[in-house]
């Protein structure tokens, strides 16, 4: 972003053209016991060149480890043309279009990400996103509430199978509104949803069923079975998708005799880099009987008196639009540049280049789980089809086998042993198209020589001759 200067005479100009005698008469709002005089914690300030060698040192920090972590963030390959874009200024400093006569540009572009994740994922409508995935999921819940006049109950089936983070966030958010959630747990042998433990609630009243694909050990959940049973007992069913993976897998939209009502997912996989964590954006999409009750902005395309192609505010049902007690939620936002890295993300890569990309993420987790399940000791859980990740049971306890590998620049996968803990010394790996078969082999050699150790020390490897 440019820097913009301006003299002392420039500011005492604008501030003689606005009627005010200083900065601080902007403020005289504020009582004076509120203020502060100095900031005494906040150091000394620094060159740029300083600046500079400090955030490198701190960057240096994170080391450059070869990631087989997955678990809702992956190490996609970002085009470099993709931020280049985003970074010039039209789009880097657009967060939402709150005057839609001078945002045409902003409005088109979320009109043409919207329309893409419409044809990703088979539905028919798309918002301009939300937060985060899990704040999206929550979101998604509160919608199926509010939509399905079949139901009377603020019962929500939750599988297991469902990210344990997102689990947390959605019940943190609608728990004060009186939704419960209804766990459902997984098949050991498959790791996956078993459509018969549903019979057990037939014929009793919930609003949802939530449906992941894949779920969060990267099994693929039965989900034709699964979405028919949420209709067949008036519960609405709601996806929860990984964007990429609808490049092989039939998107919500088709899902079961009617398709799935609200599909909701992470954005991150669509050009949003790792990045520590963030910011990344949720998505949200549901069939065209539900759009009254999606939180959040619709951007819609229209034609003015000249027959000039023009773009609006279609739909925003939130709070800085319509009395709070009426928004359709309180807290979603649009999270404009991840979205505007996405839409150019999904424009050059088309439907080919994420076909292959999930195409090549797929065979390289293939390949990992036959690299590691060749070590003495470790094993494939879970015995059904699977895309982008999988569970490695461990013979050694795998915080310590995490450790190792990252004091060596591998980043190894996740112990499930907090939210997972009857599957044992188990770990969840992930490959994306940006390993190599090189990587992969150094990931299998380091994994063996650290289990060798399993004898009770597990916290360094044998150093190479």
């Amino acid at each position: 972003m440019p820097f913009i200067p301006h003299t002392a005479a420039e500011v005492q100009e604008m501030l003689a053209a606005i009627g005010v005698g200083s900065l601080d008469d902007l403020f005289d709002e504020i009582p004076a016991s509120l203020r502060l005089s100095q900031l005494d914690a906040i150091p000394t300030a620094l060159s740029e060149m300083e600046v500079g060698h400090l955030m490198g040192k701190r960057a240096q920090q994170d080391g450059q480890p070869v990631c087989f972590l997955g678990a809702g963030a992956y190490d996609h390959h970002i085009p470099a043309a993709v931020w280049q874009i985003t970074g010039r200024g039209e789009y880097y400093t657009a967060y939402t279009p709150y005057q839609a006569e001078a945002s045409q540009g902003t409005l088109q572009l979320l009109y043409e990400y919207q329309s893409m994740m419409v044809a990703l994922t088979g539905m028919d409508v798309s918002n301009a996103s939300l937060y985060d995935g899990a704040s999206a999921l929550a979101e998604a819940v509160l919608m199926a509430v509010r939509a399905n006049r079949k139901s009377k109950s603020k019962r929500i089936l939750m599988p297991r199978t469902v990210h344990p983070a997102y689990r947390r966030v959605v019940h943190n958010i609608v728990k004060n509104q009186q939704v419960e959630l209804v766990e459902l747990p997984f098949d050991p042998q498959g790791g996956h949803t078993d459509p018969a433990v549903l019979e057990q609630y037939r014929g009793e009243d919930f609003a949802a069923l939530v449906i992941p694909q894949p779920n969060f050990f990267g099994v693929l959940e039965e989900v034709d079975v699964l979405t028919d049973w949420a209709h067949a007992n008036g519960a609405l069913a709601i996806g929860v998708v990984n964007p990429l993976s609808l490049a092989l897998l039939s998107p919500p939209g088709e899902w079961g005799g009617q398709g799935a009502d609200i599909c909701c997912g992470e954005g991150q996989p669509l050009g949003a880099p790792l990045a520590s964590g963030g910011p990344y954006f949720g998505f949200l999409c549901c069939q065209q009987a539900h759009v009254r009750q999606m939180p959040g902005r619709i951007i819609g395309r229209t034609q003015d008196l000249d027959g000039k192609v023009g773009y609006t505010l279609t739909l925003q049902a939130r709070e800085q639009h319509i009395r709070r007690s009426k928004a359709t939620s309180n807290i979603c936002t649009n999270q404009g540049l991840m979205v505007t890295a996405a839409t150019i993300h999904m424009a050059l890569l088309g439907s080919e280049g994420l076909e292959r990309a999930a195409a090549a993420s797929y065979a390289n987790t293939r390949a990992l789980v036959e690299a590691l399940s060749a070590i003495p000791g470790v094993a494939s859980l879970f015995d059904r089809p699977a895309f982008h990740e999988r569970v490695l049971r461990l013979p050694a306890p795998a915080a310590g086998v995490l450790r190792s590998l990252a004091a060596h620049n591998v980043l190894g996968g996740l112990d499930l042993s907090r939210d997972y803990p009857e599957l044992g010394e188990a770990i969840l790996i992930c490959a994306t198209e940006q390993r190599t078969a090189e990587e992969i082999a150094a990931y299998a050699e380091k994994l063996a020589r650290v289990i060798q150790l399993q004898g009770g020390v597990t916290c360094g490897l044998v150093p190479k001759e």
